[in-house]
């Protein structure tokens, strides 16, 4: 699901053409993902699922603008200044479903179209979705932890991977990368939460407790019985850090903790010592 849209102000140093280009609203399950570049923000969806940009196997797919040339009724409609400088004509470039189309002049004598890196992280950022990860936990979720046992969180490793998109036109381009960083367990009930980095190591359930480690796990002191529902309301939210490269050796760091949550109920149960007499 894609995060509460913002608008996305972009400026076009071409012609000092301003175009402003709102997104369109949706829902979202874990809060709105929008960082923000020299003031400007720049609206990075969430999506539910590992199924996000760069898929399964970490690939970055490429969007190429596409540009159709403005005439003079279609300029002027669009407010741009006519007619446009010397040598150079008005066109509609077009990269991609994440952003709206916008007017950029085009050199005619190499039909280039005068961009740089930085109007196309733009549109590489509205390509970028940054999806939930949902953690796997031991005990599994929907069975009962116990008071004083660790409580194991972790996500698979096949989806801990970057996600990259990038955006060219003509000879310039733009890559917007995000990448998870760390993990952070709230148990819920305002008890302090546990920080990792990377994402956790998965409980093996073949192997004995006693010959599995990990810094990923949180372990209760006290049932959840009580507590609304009878369960604490955790959450395991995960860091990314969202950077960009382009053209000619631009980039930079965008975002170093946008965090996506997830929420769960964990029922943790009293555990009873069982007594014998001899």
């Amino acid at each position: 699901m894609r995060a509460l849209a913002a608008a996305v102000a972009a400026v076009f140093m071409a012609g000092s053409l301003v175009i402003a280009t709102i997104s369109p609203a949706a829902g979202s399950e874990g809060g709105s993902c929008d960082p923000y570049l020299d003031g400007t923000i720049i609206v990075v969806p969430c999506s539910s699922g590992a199924g996000a940009s760069g898929g399964a196997s970490g690939g970055t797919p490429v969007n190429t603008c596409t540009f159709t040339a403005l005439d003079e009724a279609q300029a002027k409609n669009l407010g741009v200044s006519w007619p446009p400088p010397r040598g150079r004509h008005w066109a509609l470039m077009d990269c991609g479903a994440g952003t709206a189309p916008q007017a950029v002049l085009i050199v005619n004598a190499t039909g280039a179209p005068a961009v740089t890196p930085r109007q196309l992280l733009l549109h590489a950022y509205g390509e970028l979705d940054v999806p939930y990860l949902r953690p796997a936990t031991a005990p599994p979720r929907g069975k009962d932890g116990l008071v004083g046992l660790p409580e194991w969180f972790w996500v698979p490793a096949n989806e801990w991977h970057p996600r990259s998109v990038t955006v060219t036109a003509g000879s310039v381009w733009a890559t917007a990368t995000a990448a998870p960083v760390s993990l952070t367990f709230q148990p819920g009930a305002g008890l302090s939460p546990v920080n990792c980095t990377g994402p956790g190591v998965a409980y093996n359930r073949h192997l004995v407790a006693a010959r599995q480690h990990t810094n990923c796990s949180y372990t209760y002191l006290q049932s959840s019985a009580g507590l609304p529902g009878n369960a604490y309301r955790a959450s395991v939210t995960v860091t990314w850090r969202i950077t960009w490269t382009g053209s000619g050796g631009a980039g930079g760091v965008l975002d170093a903790g946008l965090a996506v949550p997830v929420g769960f109920s964990i029922a943790v149960a009293q555990g009873e010592a069982l007594v014998t007499s001899q």
